[in-house]
């Protein structure tokens, strides 16, 4: 297939490269070649390449800079997803599409399925959720997958961070009152791999399998590297941040597993094979 990724250049989009640049012929384009908030811009590039498929992990990440930037969380969460998915109904060209567990509120307290109730609290979640009602308004093949708490080789994120601190560091405070579902973009991207090979459209949640908080993730990750450090469980309002996050996103990957598909690996497994990786 003829594949054009956005956002070829952050975390995911490296490994999404990597999984699929021997089966697949890939268009890679950043932020620089492929401007998604430009709609003639991105409509005219689509039609160009006439991809197969597109995948779209471009996205303004900043949790807390998505507060402040609230007009750069829109363009690119929600109308720059909305011209991607204008761009693939001219050309009859299904889209893959990343989304988050932030589109939810945290006040489950149990795996949330993916017809769960929406109800994001940040301006972030709101506006990936604007994304997602754009690409269900617009096209009928599409792959909306919802993930959550990504770390990989390339790009900032929260092992990183925990390991850089612990250099210096010898006791570090971490949330205990938010849990989630640590997930390795390598992992993340193979499942994308399996997804585009079906016509099996609609909305997927996909992490690495288990659930814990922060706390116990920063724990873990120093266990394993071997990092004398002192964690300190505080509560989320405590560790003050300018978004809010939800207290509970564990998502359960029941289309996933419906579909037939196997579940990802436990965190730990994935988390462990990055601190080797990293050491």
């Amino acid at each position: 297939m003829k594949i054009l990724i956005t956002g070829s250049n952050g975390m995911l989009g490296h490994d999404l490269e990597n999984v699929l640049k021997d089966k697949h012929e890939l268009i890679l384009t950043t932020s620089k070649t492929l401007d998604i908030t430009d709609k003639d811009k991105t409509m005219e590039i689509i039609k160009e390449n006439n991809p197969d498929i597109v995948i779209n992990s471009a996205a303004y990440t900043d949790v807390d800079g998505c507060e402040t930037n609230q007009d750069l969380a829109y363009a690119v969460n929600g109308q720059g997803v909305k011209n991607l998915a204008l761009a693939c109904r001219q050309i009859d060209c299904p889209l893959v599409h990343v989304s988050t567990d932030y589109v939810f509120d945290g006040t489950a307290r149990d795996p949330i399925p993916e017809d769960g109730e929406i109800g994001p609290i940040s301006v972030y979640g709101k506006s990936k959720l604007m994304g997602e009602q754009a690409i269900e308004e617009i096209l009928d093949k599409y792959f909306i997958v919802r993930t959550a708490w990504l770390y990989g080789i390339n790009g900032k994120n929260f092992p990183k961070t925990m390991l850089e601190l612990a250099e210096n560091h010898p006791e570090i405070t971490v949330v205990y009152d938010e849990v989630g579902t640590p997930t390795y973009t390598p992992d993340l991207a193979y499942g994308i791999s399996k997804l585009i090979e079906t016509d099996f459209y609609g909305i997927y949640h996909l992490t690495n399998s288990g659930s814990c908080s922060w706390c116990e993730f920063a724990r873990y990750i120093f266990e394993i590297a071997g990092r004398d450090v002192n964690v300190v469980p505080v509560t989320a309002s405590e560790f003050s941040r300018p978004a809010p996050r939800p207290s509970y996103s564990v998502l359960m990957n029941k289309k996933w597993i419906e579909n037939g598909f196997e579940p990802l690996r436990d965190y730990k497994e994935a988390i462990s094979e990055y601190i080797e990786l990293i050491k």
